[in-house]
Order: C-alpha cells, then sequence, then structure tokens
C-alpha cells in the first residue's frame, strides 16, 4: 500500500511471541524512517487483547513526538493506523495509568529521541518496577550504560519508585542529540570485574530489605563461589508497599542484571532466590548479553552506520519477533546461530537501505 509518496508497511500483531514488543519496535523505527505502517490482531493472542494502557499511550506519546496522523488509537483496539511526519525533540511527560510499565513505554520513544537532532528531556509516571518488564535499575545500570558504547548520551534518575498494583511511580531522562549510531560487538563477555546490587523496600518492615540482602549474599557465595556488594534501601518513596532485590553482574565487556520482586505472601528469601538463580543460569551459560538486551539492541543495531554482533546466553521468541519487524522497515542481512531456547548469536552485516 502506498500513502503519499511513502511505502505503507502492514504487520501482523499476532506473529511469534505476540506481544506489545511488536507494536513498540514498529512504532519506534516508523519514526526514525517516516515509513508509515498499519498493524492489525494486536496482541490478539492474549487474555486481554489489544491495546492496553501501557501500549496506548506509547502509541500517542509517539504521535505527539512524531506529530503523527493516525487511526484506531483507543483502549482494546486490535488495528491501528500510524503516519508519523517528522520527530521533535522536546521536553516531554507521559503517564501510564494504573501500573503499566514505564520502562516499556520507553522502548518505543528511546530510539526516535536519539535521533531527533536535538536534546530532549522525558518525565515517565507509571509503574517502575512491576512483573514482567525491565526495572529502572536495569533500564539504567545495563540498557543505558551498553548504549553509550553506541555513542548514546542518556541518563535516568528515580523521584519515586512505582511497585504494583498502586504503580505512579516517577523517572526523569535526558536524552542529548547524536548523529549516528556506532556498531557495537558483544561476543566475549570477559572476566567477572564484580557484583553489586541493591535490596530495597517500601512501606513494609525494615528486616524485608534485610532479609533479601542475606539470603542473596549467602548464596552468592555458596553457590556462585563469588563475593557480592548489596546495599539496603529501606522507605524507598512510593506510593504503594513492595520490595525489591537487583543484581547487576559487571564482566569486562558487559554488564548483566537480574531482578525479583516482592508480593503479598512471598518470602523476602524466596524473593532472593528467583534474581541469583537468574544470575547463576548467566554465569554458567555462553553468551555475552543477557536474553532481556539482546532484543532490546536490536532495533539500535539495525539502525547503526556499520554491522553490529552480539552471543547471548538464550535465544528468546522475543528477539527472533523483533528481528522479523525490523525486516518490514529494513534491507537487513542477518546471520543467526542457535535456535529458540539455547544459547546463540547474532550478527547483523547490514543495515539500513
Amino acid at each position: 500500500m502506498i500513502v503519499g509518496e511513502r511505502e505503507f508497511i502492514e504487520i501482523d500483531g499476532s506473529y511469534g511471541e505476540g506481544g506489545g514488543q511488536i507494536l513498540r519496535t514498529a512504532l519506534a523505527l516508523s519514526a526514525v524512517l517516516k515509513k508509515p505502517f498499519t498493524i492489525h490482531r494486536i496482541r490478539s493472542k492474549r487474555k486481554n487483547p489489544g491495546l492496553q494502557a501501557q501500549h496506548l499511550e506509547a502509541v500517542e506519546a509517539l504521535a505527539r513526538i512524531t506529530e503523527a496522523r493516525t487511526e484506531g488509537v483507543r483502549f482494546g483496539s486490535q488495528e491501528i493506523v500510524f503516519i508519523p511526519q517528522r520527530i521533535l525533540p522536546g521536553d516531554y511527560q507521559f503517564e501510564v495509568k494504573t501500573a503499566g510499565s514505564v520502562i516499556l513505554l520507553l522502548q518505543a520513544i528511546m530510539l526516535p529521541l536519539c535521533l531527533s537532532g536535538g536534546g530532549s528531556t522525558v518525565t515517565l509516571i507509571g509503574g517502575t518496577h512491576v512483573p514482567w518488564s525491565p526495572s529502572f535499575h536495569y533500564l539504567s545500570d545495563v540498557f543505558l550504560s551498553t548504549l553509550r558504547w553506541m555513542g548514546v548520551s542518556a541518563d535516568a534518575a528515580i523521584e519515586q519508585w512505582g511497585f504494583y498494583p498502586r504503580g505512579g511511580g516517577k523517572i526523569r531522562l535526558r536524552i542529548d542529540p547524536i548523529h549516528e549510531l556506532e556498531a557495537i560487538s558483544l561476543v566475549n563477555r570477559g572476566s567477572l570485574q564484580r557484583i553489586r546490587g541493591i535490596s530495597a523496600s517500601s512501606h513494609l518492615p525494615k528486616h524485608v530489605a534485610e532479609r533479601q540482602r542475606k539470603q542473596a549474599l549467602d548464596r552468592i557465595l555458596k553457590d556462585l563461589k563469588v563475593e557480592a556488594e548489596i546495599t539496603i534501601e529501606r522507605d524507598v518513596p512510593s506510593c504503594g508497599a513492595g520490595s525489591f532485590l537487583f543484581l547487576l553482574a559487571e564482566y569486562e565487556n558487559v554488564f548483566a542484571g537480574f531482578s525479583s520482586l516482592g508480593s503479598r505472601g512471598k518470602p523476602a528469601e524466596k524473593v532472593a532466590e528467583e534474581a541469583v538463580d537468574a544470575l547463576g543460569d548467566f554465569m554458567k551459560s555462553d553468551g555475552c548479553v543477557d536474553p532481556h538486551l539482546a532484543d532490546q539492541l536490536i532495533p539500535f543495531m539495525a539502525m547503526a552506520k556499520e554491522g553490529s554482533a552480539f552471543s547471548t546466553t538464550r535465544v528468546t521468541e522475543h528477539l527472533l519477533t523483533n528481528l522479523w519487524v525490523i525486516n518490514h522497515f529494513l534491507k537487513v542481512k542477518t546471520e543467526m546461530k542457535g535456535e529458540k531456547g539455547v544459547p546463540g548469536g547474532l550478527e547483523l552485516l547490514s543495515s539500513h537501505g
């Protein structure tokens, strides 16, 4: 389909893992490349199909940033049309109602704002530490730290934590403009430099964060044979009660992050066990980047001026689906190693064209 003189891209939102990542990646690339698209069957396989709060806000945010024309943008919609005009850097504030993830929203707007030609500041209100999405600390310590190697200059600060189900968290980002993204090669993690982390809680007894920390330190030393540094943050500012443990593994050539959230009836020790188990799986596996970082890097790699590569401890459905979406917008040659569920790697031999 053609809109004006521009090719109109059509995307099946039920492909692969069939989640909101298809929409977020499509929005980001559509904005940067000024290629309009329509997506149908949005999240059609999910219990609550169509646009939910965080997906709706992502579309509305990108429409504002790009002065886009849209159709079908409403709660529960399974088909939208998105026609971007240009990217406008500036000062923005976006709010995801309830405890929808602001980090997932950022996945849609980060790439366009990096390449907007001007600096931006963004305030995001909503969930900052919620299930099934990266935490603020993963964003700050893993994702943004890795993007700096690609030339991205962005900093994030948290003013209020947003736990599920209350949400209401607030983070601020400063994004400096860059002319183009540098290629990246993350194929060998190198030696482990240190493990550090935080054990945090809000509106809970002080022993919760202490027990999380103690259990994590004991397990890391006993099972992983290394020492770690974990700081305690009690009574972090938040609208609701919650607890959180984050572990950052710093290697010579990569950062990897692992976390767990507390919930009603879940012992503090269980929170620690989950995060340490994920860290242990990474340390014992082959590959450079953790599975969550792998799929988040792909849109940035695809827009880099030269080919990029990484190895990962597990090829995920998210990774494969993201590649599928990108190939709707760009002529990308790839070499993929490994199958879903096992260690593998990806090399982008060429990007836009």
